[in-house]
C-alpha cells in the first residue's frame, strides 16, 4: 500500500523537476516513479503531480517499447512546443459550451422543448445529444465540460414549504406566548402529531449500524406492502416541559378517535401523575391530519376527553406548510428515526421497543405501546352534533386557536 509518505516525496521532486522537463521526459519520469511504487503506483502518482493517469501510462508505454540509447549523441526525439497539439474542443468551438450549458438548464437557458427537458440527464445521454448536433464528444468529455461550467451532482433539498400564509409569523408568536403562559402557570402542554407509517417485516431502513465485519443483517430486496406483516402508524404526544413523551404505535388507521386515544392514554399513563392539578390542557399541532384544524371528528373527539377528566382543552394549530416547527418533529421524532436506523423492524414488538429505548443527553424520556383497536374511517359528524361541542375561538384566527370546555352532563 502506498503511503501518504510516498505520495508527499513524489510531489516534493516534482515540484523541483517539472521547470526542467519537457513534454516527453516528464511523461518518462512520471512513468518510472509509478512503476518503481508498484500497484496503485500510476494513480499515487497522478494524485502527486496533477498529471493525467492516461498521460502516465503513455509514458510507460514508451519505457517499454523503446529503450534507451546507449550513448547520449543516439538520442533523437522530437518534442513539441508549449501549447502545441490538438486544440481542446472547447477552445475549438465555443458554441459547444453553450450548447452543452443549454441542455444541462433548458428552462432558462436554451429550448423548453429540449428532448432532455423530462429525461435523466446522464453525461451519456447528453454526448449522444451533441453528436446528434453535429459534434464529436465523449460521456468522459462531457463531464469535465461540465465541471468546468461548474455543474456538480446534487440531489434534491427539502425548503420548500409551499404558499406562505400572511400571518404565519404571528401566529408561531402566538403559539409561543400561549406556550409561556401555561407553563408558567404549572399547566401541561404538549406537541402531538403522527409518524409516517412503518412496514412491519425484515425490510431496509434507512441508515447503518454496527455489525461484525463482513456480516451486514439480510433484509428483504423489496417492500412491498402485500410482503409485509402489516403497518406501524406511530402517533406521539411530547410534553414540552418535561421532555417525556408517549408513542402510541397504531395497527389500523391514522384517525381523529386514534389521535385522542393517544393522548387520553398519555394522560392517564403519565400526565395525570405529573401535572395533580392541572385544570387546563394546551395542544399545539399540525393544521392537517388526524387532529387537523378543519377535521370535525377530532373536535368531537376533543370534547368527549374534556368531559371525561375534567379540563379545559386549549389547541393552536401551525400554519399550512409550516409542520416541521411542532417541536415532537425535532424534539422527539428526529430522535427516535436515529435510533432504529439501519434496523428492520420485524415485529410489532420491536418497534415498540425501539421507541421506548429512545432517550438523548438532554433527559428525553418515551413510553409506547401497542395499540390494536380498529378505527373507521369515513366518521361523518352532522351539525347537531357540532352544536353541541362547548367551543370558543379565539379572536386572532380562531379556526386555528380555540377551547374545548367540559360539559357537566346530567
Amino acid at each position: 500500500m502506498i503511503s501518504q509518505q510516498d505520495t508527499d516525496a513524489i510531489r516534493a521532486k516534482y515540484n523541483i523537476l517539472q521547470t526542467e522537463l519537457d513534454e516527453r521526459a516528464r511523461r518518462m519520469w512520471s512513468a518510472a516513479e509509478a512503476k518503481a511504487l508498484g500497484h496503485g503506483g500510476v494513480v499515487a502518482v497522478s494524485r502527486a503531480t496533477g498529471l493525467a493517469e492516461s498521460t502516465i501510462r503513455i509514458g510507460r508505454k514508451e519505457i517499454l517499447s523503446q529503450p534507451l540509447p546507449e550513448k547520449k549523441q543516439d538520442i533523437k526525439r522530437r518534442v513539441r512546443r508549449k501549447g502545441g497539439g490538438r486544440k481542446s474542443l472547447e477552445n475549438k468551438n465555443y458554441n459547444l459550451l453553450v450548447l452543452l450549458d443549454s441542455l444541462v438548464d433548458p428552462e432558462s437557458r436554451g429550448d423548453p422543448m429540449s428532448p432532455l427537458r423530462w429525461t435523466c440527464k446522464s453525461t451519456r445521454r447528453l454526448a449522444k445529444e451533441l453528436i446528434n448536433q453535429g459534434y464529436q464528444i465523449s460521456h468522459t468529455k462531457v463531464g469535465q465540460l461540465l465541471a468546468a461550467l461548474n455543474y456538480s451532482l446534487q440531489s434534491t433539498r427539502k425548503t420548500m414549504e409551499g404558499k406562505s400564509h400572511p400571518d404565519r409569523d404571528a401566529q408561531f408568536q402566538f403559539i409561543n406566548d400561549k406556550v409561556i403562559k401555561f407553563q408558567s402557570r404549572g399547566q401541561p402542554v404538549i406537541s402531538v402529531d403522527a409518524k409516517k407509517k412503518e412496514l412491519i417485516g425484515h425490510f431496509s431502513n434507512t441508515g447503518q449500524e454496527y455489525q461484525p465485519t463482513g456480516t451486514p443483517e439480510e433484509v428483504e430486496t423489496y417492500d412491498f406492502l402485500s410482503m409485509a406483516d402489516g403497518k406501524g402508524i406511530p402517533y406521539g404526544v411530547y410534553d414540552m416541559t418535561r421532555n417525556q413523551g408517549w408513542v402510541s404505535v397504531g395497527v389500523d388507521h391514522d384517525t381523529a378517535q386514534f389521535a385522542m386515544h393517544s393522548i387520553r392514554q398519555w394522560w392517564y399513563q403519565m400526565g395525570k401523575s405529573i401535572y395533580p392539578n392541572a385544570k387546563e390542557l394546551l395542544i399545539t399541532a399540525d393544521g392537517g391530519g388526524s387532529n387537523g384544524s378543519r377535521n370535525r371528528l377530532w373536535k368531537l373527539e376533543l370534547q368527549k376527553f374534556a368531559n371525561e377528566v375534567g379540563l379545559i382543552v386549549s389547541i393552536c394549530h401551525f400554519p399550512p406548510g409550516t409542520s416541521k416547527w411542532n417541536k415532537i418533529e425535532h424534539r422527539m421524532f428526529s430522535h427516535i428515526t436515529k435510533n432504529w436506523r439501519g434496523r428492520p423492524l420485524a415485529s410489532y414488538e420491536v418497534i415498540v421497543q425501539l421507541i421506548a429505548s429512545t432517550t438523548t443527553k438532554a433527559g428525553l424520556k418515551i413510553k409506547a405501546a401497542l395499540d390494536i383497536k380498529e378505527y373507521p374511517i369515513g366518521i361523518k359528524i352532522s351539525e347537531q352534533e357540532m352544536a353541541g361541542i362547548n367551543l370558543e375561538k379565539n379572536g386572532f384566527h380562531g379556526e386555528w386557536n380555540y377551547s374545548i370546555k367540559p360539559i357537566q352532563i346530567q
